[in-house]
C-alpha cells in the first residue's frame, strides 16, 4: 500500500515569515531564560524513548535497514504480518514509571514511513495490519494512568512516501518523481493528527531534517504551525537545520527553530544556557535486536547522573520485541534504575546542573539551597577536593550510606567517606549552602578547579596534526571535555606548564582520555630546578582520574613526560596542587 496523495495548494509553505515571532519567543539572555513549558519539560529530567514497528520482525535497525539488510519491497510488506498480540500499553507505561521516567516518546513514524496510528492521510499504518489496534491511543491513555507524560517522535524524511524526493537505502537514492510541497502538506496533516488526536503532547521529537529536501524555512514554518496548534508544546532542534551532527548542538539558534538540543548516543557537555536532551540506547540498536548487548546498571545510572549534572535530560531508548513486549531483561534493568532513584531522585528531578561540572569524579546538581554531589570516582589517596565556592556550607548529610566528612576552607571543599560506605553507583552527599545554590558560578573538579596549572601557559613536544583544537593548553583549561592530543604513532611526548612563579606542590592529578583505550604505559612528572629537570613522580599506566600525593616541592616549571605509550597519548587534564 502507498500513502494517499494530498492535493497541492499554493499556500503550503506560506506564512514562513510569520514564524519569526514564535522562533524568537524565548528570551535570549540569562542562564534560566526559557519559556515555562520548556522549563517544566526540563524538570522531568528522565524519559523513555521507544523505537518500534514492523521491522521488529526482522530484528534489524528501524528505517536504516530498508533497502540495505532488508530489500525495500520486503521491508514495506512486513506490516502485513505484524501482529504483536502481547502488546500491553499499561505494561510499557508501568515500566517507564517504575524506572523513574517522567515522560515517554514513541516513534509514531520513522524514516520508513509506517505509522503507529490509523492516519487519515495514508493507508500505510497500524490499522491495516493484522493487529489493527491504535497503539498511540492505547499508550497515551496508559501513560496518563501511570503519571507519565506522552510525546511523539516524527521523522521529517520518509523514504517510503512517493512525494518525498529521496529513497532507501539511507536516503541515498533519488526518486524519479516527487512533490515536496505536497509532501509538506502531508507532514503537516499528520503532525496535526498527532496533536489533536493524542495530545496535549509533552514534546514533538523530530528527526531526519539533515536531508537536502528539508530547508530552514520549512522547519521554522512547521515550528510556528505546531505552536499555534498547541502553544505549550516543546519541539526539539531537529525541526529546523541548526543541529551540528550527533553532537546535537544548535548552530545559529537565532535563525533555527527548536526549544532544545539533541546530542545522540553521548552525554552532552555542561550547558545551562540552552536546554538539551541526550538520546541514548539501553542496548546497542535503537530497534529490537536479538541478544543485543545491554548497558550495566551502573553505566545506566551514571549516564543519567552525568546528564543531569550537565543540566540536560536523558531520553533512554528501548526497542520492544515483535510480540509487543519490552524484553524482560530490559524491564528489569529499568526497574533497578527506578529502585535507586526512589532513594536519590531528589537530586535529579527538578534540579539544575552544577555548580560543580561533571567529570570522571562524578556530577552535581542543585535546587534552592541544596547541592547534590554524586561521587563516582574517589581519589586513590585523601579526600575528594572540590574548588572553592562563594557560599558557606551550612550543613551536609549522606543519603547513600555512611557518614561523610565535609571540610570547607578558602582553598576549597574536601569530602571524605570511608571506602566501605561508598555506593557502587555513586555516593550521594547533600550540601546545604547559604543562599541559592544555582547562583554559585560553575566550576570544574579534579585536575581542574584549584589546580595551580589551571589556565597557565603550556607547551608540548607534539600536537595532533598541529591543530589548535588539541593544543597543550587544552590540558590545563579546566574543561574535562577538551584534551591535549598527539599524532598517531607517537610513543613518547611531554607537556610543560609554566606556573608563573615558584609555588609549593604536594599533589598531582592526571586525567588521561581513555575513549580509545588507555595508551600510557610509563610516565613521570618532573619539576625544573635551576636548569635541570628532576623527577618527583614515576608510574606505569595513568588512566582516567589518576591522582597521587608527592613529597612537597617548590617549583615554577612542571612537566609531564610520557615515556612509553601504545599510541599517541592524549590527556584531558593535567593538574598540580598545593600540599
Amino acid at each position: 500500500m502507498r500513502p494517499v496523495r494530498l492535493a497541492t495548494t499554493p499556500l503550503v509553505l506560506a506564512g514562513m515569515a510569520a514564524c519569526a515571532a514564535a522562533l524568537h519567543a524565548a528570551p535570549a539572555a540569562g542562564a534560566d531564560a526559557v519559556p515555562g513549558p520548556v522549563a517544566a519539560w526540563r524538570d522531568l529530567r528522565f524519559g523513555m524513548f521507544i523505537h518500534w514497528g514492523p521491522v521488529a520482525i526482522k530484528g534489524t535497525e528501524i528505517g536504516w535497514s530498508r533497502g540495505a539488510q532488508v530489500p525495500a519491497d520486503v521491508y514495506d510488506g512486513l506490516y502485513r504480518q505484524f501482529n504483536p498480540e502481547q502488546f500491553d500499553a499499561d505494561a510499557w507505561a508501568k515500566a517507564a514509571a517504575d524506572a523513574g521516567m517522567k515522560y515517554l516518546v514513541i516513534t509514531a513514524k520513522h524514516h520508513d514511513g509506517f505509522c503507529l496510528w490509523p492516519s487519515k492521510v495514508t493507508d500505510y499504518h497500524i490499522g491495516n495490519s493484522p493487529f489493527k489496534r491504535d497503539v498511540l491511543k492505547e499508550l497515551a491513555a496508559a501513560c496518563k494512568r501511570h503519571g507519565v507524560r506522552f510525546g511523539a517522535y516524527y521523522s521529517i524524511c520518509d523514504w517510503h512516501h512517493p512525494d518525498y524526493p529521496l529513497d532507501s537505502p539511507g536516503g541515498r537514492k533519488q526518486k524519479a518523481q516527487s512533490d515536496m510541497p505536497r509532501y509538506v502538506a502531508y507532514l503537516k496533516a499528520q503532525t496535526r493528527e498527532l496533536i489533536e488526536g493524542y495530545g496535549p503532547l509533552v514534546t514533538m521529537w523530530f528527526d531526519g531534517e539533515w536531508e537536502q529536501p528539508w530547508t530552514r524555512e520549512m522547519g521554522n514554518d512547521l515550528y510556528a504551525y505546531l505552536k499555534r496548534l498547541q502553544p505549550d508544546l516543546t519541539v526539539n532542534n531537529r525541526v529546523s537545520k541548526g543541529r551540528r551532527g550527533m553532537e546535537g548542538v544548535t548552530k545559529d539558534a537565532h535563525l533555527n527553530a527548536g526549544d532544545y538540543d539533541t546530542p545522540e548516543q553521548r552525554v552532552g557537555g555542561f550547558n545551562r544556557a540552552r536546554p538539551w536532551e541526550t538520546c541514548m540506547t539501553l542496548c546497542n540498536q535503537w530497534a529490537w535486536k536479538p541478544n543485543d548487548g545491554m548497558k550495566s546498571r551502573e553505566e545506566c545510572l551514571r549516564t543519567l547522573l552525568r546528564t543531569a549534572g550537565g543540566d540536560g535530560n536523558l531520553l533512554f531508548n528501548v526497542g520492544p520485541m515483535p510480540d509487543g513486549r519490552i524484553e524482560p531483561r530490559q524491564v528489569e534493568r529499568l526497574r533497578e534504575m527506578g529502585a535507586w532513584l526512589a532513594k536519590h531522585g531528589e537530586g535529579v528531578y527538578g534540579t539544575r546542573g552544577g555548580p560543580f561540572k561533571p567529570g570522571r569524579w562524578g556530577a552535581a546538581t542543585c535546587k534552592e539551597n541544596k547541592v547534590f554531589l554524586f561521587i563516582m570516582k574517589w581519589p586513590e589517596e585523601g579526600p575528594l577536593r572540590l574548588p572553592a565556592i562563594p557560599a558557606k556550607v551550612l550543613a551536609h548529610r549522606t543519603t547513600s550510606g555512611g557518614a561523610a566528612s565535609v571540610e570547607q576552607t578558602s582553598e576549597g571543599i574536601a569530602v571524605s567517606l570511608p571506602a566501605a560506605d561508598r555506593d557502587p553507583v555513586a555516593s550521594v552527599v547533600e550540601l546545604t549552602v547559604e543562599g541559592k545554590a544555582f547562583d554559585i558560578p560553575p566550576a570544574a573538579v579534579g585536575a581542574a578547579g584549584a589546580s595551580l596549572a589551571a589556565q597557565k601557559p603550556a607547551k608540548a613536544s607534539n600536537v595532533y596534526q598541529n591543530s589548535g583544537e588539541f593544543g597543550p593548553e587544552k590540558a590545563v583549561d579546566g574543561d574535562p571535555e577538551t584534551r591535549w592530543a598527539t599524532d598517531a604513532g607517537t610513543t613518547s611526548a611531554w607537556l610543560e606548564v609554566d606556573l608563573g612563579q615558584p609555588v609549593a606542590i604536594g599533589r598531582v592529578a592526571i586525567d588521561e582520555c581513555v575513549d580509545f583505550g588507555p595508551r600510557v604505559r610509563r610516565f613521570e612528572v618532573q619539576v625544573k630546578e635551576e636548569e635541570a629537570w628532576k623527577s618527583v613522580l614515576t608510574g606505569a599506566a595513568i588512566g582516567a582520574g589518576f591522582e597521587k600525593q608527592i613529597s612537597p616541592v617548590t617549583a615554577r616549571f612542571v612537566r609531564l613526560r610520557v615515556l612509553d605509550a601504545s599510541d599517541g597519548p592524549t590527556i584531558r587534564e593535567f593538574g598540580v596542587f598545593k600540599p
